[in-house]
């Protein structure tokens, strides 16, 4: 029961942009003082994974991420549903939602002691390795001009320097605002740049309208759709294991770098951010197996990779309970159950989903009119919920604004979505590195893992260029 009402209610916030699982599992920690430890724990972790399931629906059917690690999802996600394939979007993310998430317990299950160790090595250095890595990827976002990406990356990079700084403590880029001295809000940045955008380019254009009253028909996956998304399901949940463990990664990035991963894998790389279905499966997959990867330090090692784990943390130790190594034979039945828990709630998330398809693709069919109003009531509270800053509805209009504006020039938000959550972790680790090291760079060339994931980096940044030249001198 536990864990029904914690996938339930986590499914809702998926659904409502904005609100987040951070928001509502901080809410409900209270609840859980009447609670058993182990109801507790299902009830919140449930919330969690339950939050990465639903927040895929709103990002396909409104292009409004419903949940920050849903923002990849809305550049394929939402083209399909305009086509008329809102059924199969949703399904298919139910489905690779359901599969990474099994697959991600199985991790836990059969790998969580050994990986938790291996995550103990990533350090500074190799935290920037990979978030460098992250930034090699970011010109796979984008079908368009590489020289636009790259201006969009470099906004996101100098919008993710706003506010204090982490080493010096100094304000930057402020202009004398409280508001700004935390940094730019991830929230009403989504909320605008997709939501609120999307809005103004429906309103001015009465076509786009009659996609809303289109007939829907085929709302589970074809053979040709599962075929496509094998692969995607199957690499996005590997990745989003494996960046899940890493501290600091959280759910955000893994989507950035399984769909930058699987338009590089894809021989018509084209058809991504027009409809490509792999466009959904290996984000939607890699979110959800994310969600168990960050659980595996913090069971195995007492240590919280992201902010979601770190309230889940206060809820054990406000129960007396220490997780750690001791944990599985100190209280076996808190570990077990929470790790049963999830193999229950994977299968009921996958059983409340698939019959509410119909339900929400019913939503395409409400008169834009009625529907605009709601969806910027939704992107409202949302950033209301998240902070309680009126300033931040200001700073909400504003990227709804440049939004508009970039997508009709024909710029691309990922790019800059990315850039700034990227930018943000790489300066903090780099400076961290600088400091461990007394100054010395060559720290990141030193230590072998960092030195390994560096190299990848580097190799997929070259290769692009070099590749085609070798290809045209050898058919020569």
């Amino acid at each position: 029961m536990a864990c029904f009402i914690g996938v339930f209610v986590g499914t809702l916030i998926g659904v409502l942009p904005g609100i987040g699982p951070v928001a509502t599992m901080s809410l409900l920690l209270p609840v859980t003082y009447a609670m058993s430890p182990a109801a507790s724990i299902i009830m919140l972790a449930g919330i969690y994974y339950g939050a990465m399931y639903g927040g895929s629906t709103t990002s396909i059917l409104a292009n409004i991420p419903g949940e920050a690690a849903s923002v990849v999802t809305c550049l394929d996600g939402y083209q399909m549903a305009r086509a008329g394939r809102a059924g199969p979007a949703l399904g298919i993310a139910a489905f690779g939602s359901f599969i990474a998430g099994t697959l991600s317990v199985l991790g836990i299950t059969l790998l969580a002691p050994p990986l938790a160790r291996a995550a103990l090595r990533f350090g500074p250095p190799e935290i920037f390795a990979v978030l460098l890595l992250g930034f090699t990827l970011v010109t796979h976002l984008s079908g368009g001009s590489k020289l636009r990406t790259a201006a969009m990356a470099l906004l996101g990079m100098l919008l993710g320097s706003i506010g204090i700084d982490p080493i010096s403590g100094v304000a930057r880029f402020t202009f004398g605002t409280l508001t700004l001295n935390d940094g730019v809000g991830l929230v009403p940045m989504i909320m605008g740049l997709f939501g609120l955008s999307e809005v103004f380019l429906n309103i001015e254009s009465e076509i786009r309208q009659q996609v809303f009253k289109a007939r829907i028909s085929g709302l589970l996956p074809t053979r040709a759709d599962w075929r496509a998304s094998a692969g995607p399901i199957g690499r996005g949940s590997v990745l989003g294991f494996l960046l899940g463990i890493v501290p600091g990664m959280g759910a955000i990035i893994p989507t950035f770098m399984s769909y930058a991963l699987e338009k590089r894998l894809s021989r018509h790389p084209e058809r991504f951010g027009h409809g490509a279905i792999e466009g959904v499966a290996g984000p939607e997959s890699a979110n959800n197996a994310a969600t168990g990867g960050a659980l595996i330090p913090l069971l195995t090692l007492g240590v919280a990779p992201n902010v979601p784990m770190a309230v889940l943390l206060g809820a054990f130790l406000l129960h007396g309970v220490q997780p750690g190594p001791l944990m599985i034979t100190e209280r076996p039945e808190l570990f077990w159950g929470v790790v049963a828990s999830m193999y229950v709630g994977n299968v009921l998330l996958l059983v409340l989903n698939l019959p509410l398809i119909g339900l929400w693709v019913q939503l395409l069919r409400v008169p834009y009119g009625i529907l605009f109003p709601l969806i910027l009531l939704f992107c409202v509270i949302g950033v209301w919920s998240e902070s309680g800053n009126t300033a931040d509805l200001v700073v909400l209009l504003i990227f709804g604004l440049l939004g508009y504006l970039m997508k009709k020039l024909d710029f691309e938000p990922a790019p800059l979505v990315l850039a700034f959550v990227l930018g943000r972790m790489a300066e903090e680790a780099l400076r961290q590195s600088l400091l461990l090291s007394r100054g010395s760079p060559a720290i990141l060339v030193t230590r072998p893992l960092a030195s390994a994931i560096l190299a990848l980096a580097v190799a997929l940044a070259v290769l692009p260029a070099v590749v085609p030249a070798i290809r045209a001198r050898l058919s020569r």
